[in-house]
């Protein structure tokens, strides 16, 4: 078994894209669906499956499969379309994978995002040769804090729970890290530093990989 191996969430970890899924989500709850949020309600509940956070906002049940299937894939068209134009990895991500790859590192995505969203991101940037693991929100019955997604990955990749680093950014995604045995870096595109301060297993605080060379051997 490899000793090491790096897992890396893909929104706002792999490309710095949460505002403009804000932005979608926010007009699909408030003026497609009739909630009453904010845009800092509508932020808060951003993490985990679409169809989790559907039954977060308006209770479980409240739209059948087809439904829940019909609003994401609408949302995540829309999402697609104003990102596509902006698209661009991380600060460092691409200097960060190679030489991780040349390291001999395996690397995984352990995402809530659907396929056509993880695919839509690792075939724009081309760095879907990285990654050895792709799990998504179909992939686990339950999203993070769960830690499913990243202990499937870990298991596909060869590599005990414990020698995982977990790069994300978001707290709930450190939290699935945490549940899981991981370590994490965590990915201040979206969240303050304080705001991951419940959790013990963060290695590192950064805006982009420029700075995190220091975990490749």
């Amino acid at each position: 078994m490899a000793s090491t191996a790096f897992l890396f969430d893909l929104n706002g970890t792999i490309v710095d894209d949460m505002a403009y899924h804000k932005k979608v989500w926010h007009h699909v709850l408030v003026n497609e669906l009739g909630a009453n949020m904010s845009f800092e309600e509508v932020a808060a509940q951003m993490y985990g499956k679409n169809s989790e956070l559907l039954d977060r906002v308006f209770g479980k049940g409240h739209f059948s499969p087809e439904q829940v299937h019909e609003i994401e894939m609408a949302k995540e068209r829309k999402y697609q379309e104003i990102y596509r134009p902006d698209m661009q990895p991380l600060p460092g991500l691409l200097d960060f994978l190679a030489a991780a790859r040349l390291a001999g590192i395996p690397m995984g995505i352990g995402s809530a995002a659907i396929p056509f969203n993880i695919d839509f991101v690792l075939d724009g940037l081309d760095i879907r040769t990285y990654f050895s693991s792709v799990v998504s929100a179909f992939d686990v019955p339950v999203s993070k804090p769960n830690p499913d997604v990243f202990l499937k990955g870990a298991a596909e990749l060869g590599v005990a729970p414990e020698n995982c680093i977990v790069f994300e950014d978001a707290p709930k995604g450190v939290e699935a890290a945490v549940n899981a045995g991981m370590k994490a870096v965590a990915i201040t595109t979206m969240h303050s530093e304080e705001e991951f301060s419940a959790y013990n297993n963060i290695i590192a605080y950064t805006k982009d990989y420029t700075t995190l060379m220091h975990l490749i051997p």
